[in-house]
C-alpha cells in the first residue's frame, strides 16, 4: 500500500507531538504536497546545501530535519536568500521538508534518550521533567450488570490509559437512593417512591482533551435516564517527557576515560570534545542533554549527576560549575550530540508505516553538518 506524505506527517506527529514544542519554535511540515506518495525519506540534523544536494541526488521525497530551516519569521522565500534558495530547490525537486525540534527534544523517547543510550546509560529519567498532559478522572455510578460494557465504551473513547496500560478502571460497590419525579421514566423504581439500589462506582482517568468524547460515550451506554457521574480535574505531576536525561553507567570510570568513551561512540567531528573537571574523578551517574544544555547545569547538580554531557557550553557557566565542585562537564559538538536521534526517528517511522520494509526507504544521512571545519 502506498504511503503518502500525510501518513508520514501523522506518524511523526504521534511520535513527537507538536504541542511539546517551545512557543518560539517552528516545527511541522515546511513544504510538500500532503497527498503525494512518499517512497523515500532522509533524516538529517541540519538543512544545508550539502544535505539538499544529497537528498535531491538520491531522489528523496521527504527530508526530515531536527533543526528548523525557517526558525525566525520571514516575509518571503525568494532565491535571493540562502534559505530561500534551498527551499526553492526542494520544492522544484519534489522533496518535502518536515521539522521536529524542541518537540523531539522533550518527547519520550527523544533526542536525549538517544544520546544517553548511545553512551550506554540505563535507568533513564528526565533531567527537567515536564508535567504530563492535563488529565481528568470520570467517576460514575451504574448497575453492576452493565459495568464491563460501560468500561469498554469509555476505554474505546480514550479513558483508562496509564503509561503502557490500557482499560484501567477502579470500582467499588455501594448503595444508591433516589425518588423519581412525575415526569421521569426510571429504569428501576416507581414515580414518587423512594428507591434503594445496589450500584457499582467506576473511576477512570482520561486526557482532558478527550473529556467530551468520553462523556458522549458514557451517556450513550449508561442505562439510566440521568446518569450520576463526576468529572474531576487532576493535579499535574511530572511525566516521562522533558529536556535531558539522567542515567547510570554500567560501571564507574574516570572522567578522562569517560570522555574518551563518549568520543568513540559519537560521530567524529573537527570540533572534538572538551572536559571540565579533574581527569581522574570517578563518574557513574551521568546527565545528558542533546544540543545546547548549559541552562541545565543546575538541574544536573540537583539530580546528583557526577558529570553532565551536552553541547555549546559557555565560559561562565562552566567556570561556575567548577567553583562549586560539579557536576564535571563534557562538552561535545552540537551536531554529534543530536545525530543519534535520527536512528530512533527512523525506527519510529518504519514501525508506524512500513514494519516489513517493503514500501518505504528511510535513510539516515551521514553527512556531517557540524559548522566547524578544522582546528588550528
Amino acid at each position: 500500500m502506498a504511503v503518502t506524505l500525510r501518513d508520514v506527517v501523522s506518524a511523526l506527529d504521534a511520535a513527537y507531538p507538536r504541542h511539546l514544542a517551545e512557543d518560539w519554535d517552528a516545527v511541522g511540515l515546511v513544504c510538500g504536497d500532503v497527498d503525494a506518495t512518499v517512497s523515500s525519506v532522509r533524516l538529517v540534523v541540519d538543512v544545508t546545501e550539502a544535505v539538499v544536494d544529497e537528498a535531491l541526488a538520491a531522489g528523496t521525497d521527504l527530508l526530515v530535519a531536527h533543526h528548523p530551516l525557517l526558525l525566525r519569521a520571514v516575509h518571503g522565500v525568494g532565491t535571493d536568500t540562502p534559505k530561500g534558495r534551498l527551499l526553492h530547490r526542494l520544492i522544484s525537486g519534489g522533496c518535502g521538508l518536515f521539522t521536529a525540534h524542541t518537540n523531539a527534544d522533550k518527547a519520550a523517547p527523544g533526542v536525549s534518550d538517544a544520546l544517553a543510550r548511545t553512551i550506554g546509560l540505563t535507568g533513564l529519567v528526565p533531567l527537567d521533567a515536564r508535567p504530563v498532559d492535563a488529565l481528568d478522572q470520570v467517576v460514575v455510578q451504574l448497575p453492576p450488570e452493565v459495568r464491563e460494557a460501560v468500561v469498554d465504551a469509555l476505554a474505546e473513547a480514550g479513558a483508562g490509559e496509564l503509561g503502557e496500560y490500557s482499560r484501567c478502571a477502579w470500582s467499588t460497590t455501594g448503595v444508591g437512593t433516589f425518588v423519581p419525579g412525575e415526569a421521569s421514566t426510571p429504569t428501576t423504581g416507581a414515580v414518587g417512591e423512594r428507591s434503594t439500589v445496589h450500584e457499582d462506582q467506576v473511576a477512570m482517568v482520561l486526557p482532558r482533551a478527550a473529556r467530551e468524547r468520553v462523556l458522549v460515550a458514557l451517556r450513550r451506554v449508561h442505562p439510566y435516564e440521568v446518569p450520576a457521574f463526576q468529572v474531576l480535574e487532576l493535579a499535574s505531576w511530572s511525566g516521562p517527557r522533558g529536556l535531558g536525561r539522567v542515567g547510570t553507567l554500567p560501571q564507574p570510570m574516570g572522567l578522562q576515560a569517560f570522555a574518551e568513551h563518549v568520543g568513540r561512540v559519537l560521530p567524529r567531528t573537527n570540533g572534538g570534545i572538551r572536559i571540565a573537571g579533574p581527569v581522574h574523578a570517578q563518574v557513574e551517574r551521568v546527565a545528558v542533554c542533546g544540543g545546547s544544555g548549559d541552562s541545565l547545569i543546575t538541574a544536573a547538580r540537583a539530580a546528583g549527576a557526577d558529570v553532565f554531557v551536552t553541547a555549546d557550553l559557555r565560559h561562565h557557566p562552566v567556570s561556575d560549575a567548577l567553583e562549586v565542585g560539579g557536576p564535571w562537564l563534557v562538552d561535545v559538538p552540537h551536531w554529534a550530540s543530536e545525530w543519534p536521534w535520527l536512528m530512533g526517528a527512523r525506527e519510529r517511522i518504519l514501525a508506524a508505516l512500513d514494519p516489513q520494509g517493503e514500501h518505504l526507504d528511510v535513510v539516515v544521512s551521514r553527512t556531517v553538518t557540524d559548522p566547524w571545519t578544522s582546528r588550528a
